[in-house]
């Protein structure tokens, strides 16, 4: 498996952070944390935090990935109580996005880091597409589950939806909840509160499984992603408790703008 040498990579690639930088980078967790629980894009807003601050695609990546976990756990552990009665669903979800976030992650740590920079300008540029869709998703959700006739099947189409997704976000990750809570809309007739926090357990297992292998095998910049830890662990119960308050279209005009911004400077050093 090509793995780049984490510690090749980090004496050129892991620049050290000055107190506003740590401050930011804390911030910057807190609000991903926060946005990760109510939507699921707070990647980017963190990512090109750490782009911004010097660090290189892939490592901003897997520490972004790494410092995420513990928010999208305190983002599930606030939504406990949508949780009951789920069990069934948890444990044959977890287990597609157990495989499919250790796929991608694999998929990361054996292409060699230029590919991953290659390609990272078009991730973004995805993600940033999906959060602008988000609202016509979620209208179309909103349209099937009020037409009696819709007939929904949990079976191929949704696992192999999951599966990918999973696989998206043990590479990248930046939105997979937005792609989550549009399939578990469309294919699962519950509460949307309920399919938000089966969500939120999704998402902490496929950047769970991805931070483990990350932590054995890639380049993490320790100090941010320690910092990404806090922030979104605190971020995570804000989202539990008040993020439904928070003006969602505020929320995607700022994830688009900070997408939009990322994504040119990538494609201007491609």
């Amino acid at each position: 498996m090509g793995v780049d040498p984490p510690a090749a990579i980090s004496i050129a690639s892991v620049p050290a952070l000055n107190d506003l930088q740590m401050a930011g980078v804390f911030g910057a967790g807190v609000v991903a944390g926060t946005v990760n629980t109510v939507v699921g894009s707070g990647s980017l807003l963190t990512f090109p935090t750490l782009l911004a601050f010097g660090f290189s695609p892939k490592v901003a990546n897997v520490s972004n990935t790494v410092g995420l976990v513990p928010g999208s756990i305190s983002g599930a552990i606030g939504y406990r109580r949508e949780l009951s009665g789920q069990g069934a669903r948890i444990r044959r979800l977890g287990a597609i996005s157990l495989t499919g976030g250790l796929a991608g992650a694999l998929l990361l740590l054996a292409l060699p880091g230029a590919t991953f920079e290659k390609v990272v300008p078009f991730l973004v540029l995805l993600a940033v597409g999906l959060v602008i869709a988000q609202p016509r998703l979620a209208a179309r959700v909103a349209a099937r589950r009020a037409d009696p006739q819709t007939h929904r099947r949990r079976e191929p189409v949704f696992d192999v939806g999951v599966f990918l997704t999973a696989v998206y976000g043990g590479y990248f990750g930046a939105a997979q909840g937005v792609i989550l809570i549009a399939l578990l809309g469309i294919f699962i007739e519950d509460h949307l509160q309920r399919l938000n926090a089966l969500k939120n357990v999704m998402t902490a297992i496929v950047n769970g499984i991805g931070a483990v292998l990350f932590a054995i095998f890639a380049p993490v910049a320790w100090v941010p992603a320690l910092l990404l830890a806090v922030g979104a662990t605190i971020g995570g119960q804000i989202g539990a408790r008040f993020g439904r308050r928070l003006p969602p279209n505020l929320l995607r005009l700022i994830i688009v703008g900070a997408g939009l911004a990322v994504t040119a400077k990538l494609f201007l050093d491609w």
